[in-house]
């Protein structure tokens, strides 16, 4: 396994740094399989969730080219979806983990958002209901560039959220990002709503992997990692967390160089 340039810990949650991207994709991949297979001696199934990111490339090319893992084992799910685009928009977060993952490895289930259901609430209440019908084992997860989780973006989410998935509105920062990764054109092509898993379902989670990329995450790294633990930084959850570990390359973590536990 390719060696971190620091670790470091703030309260229970793990910080990992890598050179490079590919590297900290590479390691996800391999603490991921790690936490599957401890898991796979014990239970006979596990529930995974998954962000449909490109920040998540490295670490989903890693999982799909994967012979080790028993994903005949694992039920899958994902964490947001946009409304409106219609099911066959590529940039559905559904077709997205299809291309790069669930259609690569033999899942025992797979359970999808419908983009398309005429009845948003009651496709909110549909999911919520599977999500909720067994634990929830794993969970890897991206953070915005406005310190989100999911699309629980600062303006809307809630760390004591009651549902554990709800229709939310896009902030523009958040509608900016999906531009800045090259779905859209232009920020008026970017939906402002989406169905999403809320906080306390993202916590829910047995154990928590972030996967966190390039310097246009910087500041929202630093604010998780060293700014109040609160709604205005979503991702700052992550330091309440039992088992939570937060995967960085070097752009990510550019801003905690002058903090002493993270002296690159």
């Amino acid at each position: 396994m390719t060696e971190p340039l620091k670790e470091f810990t703030i309260g229970p949650l793990k910080i990992h740094v890598y050179e490079t991207r590919a590297d900290m994709g590479r390691a996800a991949y391999e603490h991921y399989k790690q936490r599957v297979q401890a898991l796979l001696a014990r239970k006979s199934l596990i529930r995974s969730v998954f962000a449909a990111a490109h920040s998540q490339a490295d670490f989903l090319a890693a999982l799909a080219a994967d012979t080790e893992i028993d994903f005949s084992r694992i039920e899958a799910f994902h964490m947001d979806e946009y409304i409106g685009l219609g099911k066959d928009a590529p940039q559905n977060f559904g077709n997205f983990l299809k291309k790069a993952l669930f259609g690569s490895q033999p899942f025992g289930g797979v359970n999808y958002v419908r983009p398309d259901a005429v009845d948003v609430e009651a496709e909110c209440e549909r999911y919520e209901k599977l999500l909720r019908a067994a634990p929830l084992d794993i969970v890897c997860l991206g953070i915005g560039e406005n310190g989100h989780l999911a699309f629980n973006d600062p303006h809307e989410a809630r760390f004591d959220e009651e549902k554990w998935v709800r229709i939310t509105t896009l902030d523009d920062v958040c509608r900016q990002q999906q531009v800045n990764d090259g779905e859209f054109a232009a920020i008026d092509e970017v939906p402002r709503s989406a169905l999403t898993l809320t906080i306390p379902a993202l916590m829910a989670c047995d154990t928590v992997i972030g996967i966190v990329p390039s310097a246009r995450k910087a500041r929202a790294v630093f604010d998780a990692l060293y700014g109040p633990v609160s709604e205005s930084c979503p991702a700052s959850v992550l330091r309440t967390h039992k088992d939570a570990t937060l995967f960085l390359d070097k752009d990510a973590a550019e801003l905690l160089t002058n903090q002493p536990e993270c002296s690159l």
